[in-house]
């Protein structure tokens, strides 16, 4: 299957980072075919809410930035992991905004299944991001195939990695 990874943190090493590359490892040792946008490098605004999109624009945003890369990558992805550190209970804000900018197209057309993998520094801070993405996840009528998360005692260890990659086994 097409996989694209959408991997939130703004450190290049850091935990949700590691997340996102065992992710694509796994992945890719299944024999899928893996994309990893780390997208907390790419330049992309919030949505307007102009409406642009559903009127003189057919579906196209008129902003004009980085998720022009994304959306063909989101157009031809079957299973879609979004990868993103939790910061004061709910998923970053790199995360959201190309989240929120599929409002022009409504869904990813192709996207079957989900998965979510998401990293803190804290415990029980997690239930906001969780009840957002399975919101998307019915919204979008897509199937949840798995969520890890990993708190600070939990990062890059041996047993997150075979969360992630019983995750994968899901695909």
């Amino acid at each position: 299957m097409n996989v694209l990874i959408l991997q939130a943190s703004p450190r290049a090493k850091g935990n949700t980072a590691w997340m996102a590359e065992e992710f694509k490892n796994a992945a890719e040792a299944a024999g899928h075919q893996v994309t990893l946008v780390n997208v907390s490098k790419k330049k992309i605004a919030g949505c307007l809410a102009c409406e642009y999109c559903h009127n003189k624009g057919n579906g196209a945003c008129i902003q004009k930035d980085d998720m022009q890369e994304l959306y063909p990558l989101m157009a031809e992805a079957e299973v879609l992991v979004l990868a993103a550190p939790i910061y004061y209970f709910t998923l970053n804000a790199q995360i959201q905004a190309p989240i929120q900018r599929m409002y022009c197209v409504n869904k990813p057309a192709k996207v079957q299944k989900m998965a979510l993998l998401m990293s803190s520094y804290s415990p029980n801070v997690y239930d906001g991001a969780t009840a957002e993405y399975r919101d998307i996840c019915n919204y979008w009528g897509t199937k949840n195939i798995g969520i890890v998360s990993a708190k600070i005692d939990e990062q890059k260890t041996d047993e997150t990695k075979a969360k992630i990659v019983e995750v994968v086994k899901g695909i």
